[in-house]
């Protein structure tokens, strides 16, 4: 990881490496995951793991709906507005 990655490098860097799937596919930004099952439920909870680690992010119950962790994209836009602390706008 570089300084200079943006936030959805990383997510994606994370998800090729860790799900055999996605290497295989390949990924999109607007990609559904569980649709497609490039991630599971476990796979989804090793996501969250992963940014709460790598991006000292704290997740509240809350915020662990699928619509925040359906893609790349949505993902992206999630981690971001939680960095700058504003609310998480539905997409």
């Amino acid at each position: 990881m570089t300084a200079t990655q943006t936030v959805e490098e990383r997510i994606r860097e994370f998800v090729l490496k860790h799900f055999p799937l996605a290497r295989k596919k390949g990924l999109t930004p607007g990609e559904k995951w569980l649709e497609s099952g490039v991630l599971d439920s476990l796979g989804i909870l090793d996501l969250v793991h992963f940014l709460e680690q790598d991006l000292s992010l704290h997740l509240a119950d809350e915020e662990l709906i699928p619509e925040n962790f359906e893609s790349l994209e949505a993902v992206g836009l999630f981690v971001r507005a939680k960095l700058k602390g504003s609310p998480v706008e539905k997409v």
